[in-house]
């Protein structure tokens, strides 16, 4: 059951505090996955292991690391001339924020990589993304433009509707 009355809202501190612990949980997920993938295609396997092992690894270093740089800049806090905090950057734990997205993508590369130490064709499963951001860009921009009625089918009713209620309202007086 969801709670009554006004959402309450966060601190500047709050905001900093969680944003640490973000951060700090998303660095963990990343050296974890990459530790156990280099442990067991780059180390146990090495032998087997072909160029796109190491392509596959790259690319999901480059995942990781622009995602999250991109987080890592958006908690960014400012700190007044006293040391006192000014603000806590963005809050990375706000629902459908930009950073929502970048955990996801996190997530879902470091999921990736691990199941890709059983078979490589797990990498398939990353097309989830493009196709996750197809979906986002369909349903909040291109959808209602395309869908959207052009201004002069609006006006007419609208201009209709005005001179009835000016009728209206000069029979009244």
């Amino acid at each position: 059951m969801a709670p009554k009355g006004k959402v309450g809202t966060k601190g500047k501190k709050q905001i900093f505090e969680e944003n640490k612990d973000t951060l700090k949980f998303y660095l963990r997920i990343i050296l974890g996955a990459n530790a156990i993938y280099g442990i067991v295609n780059l180390g146990i396997f090495y032998i087997t292991a072909t160029i796109w092992t190491w392509v596959a690894f790259v690319f999901s270093l480059m995942v990781y690391g622009a995602s999250y740089q991109s987080m890592r800049s958006m908690a960014k806090p400012t700190f007044a001339e006293g040391g006192s905090l000014a603000d806590g950057g963005i809050d990375l734990n706000m629902e459908q924020g930009m950073a929502e997205h970048l955990k996801d993508m996190i997530l879902l590369t470091a999921i990736v990589q691990v199941l890709s130490c059983f078979s490589l064709y797990t990498w398939y499963f990353w097309l989830l993304a493009p196709g996750r951001a197809l979906y986002l860009l369909w349903v909040n921009l291109l959808g209602p433009w395309l869908t959207a009625e052009s201004p002069a089918v609006n006006q007419e009713p609208n201009e209709k509707k005005q001179r009835r209620q000016e009728r209206r309202q000069m029979k009244r007086f």
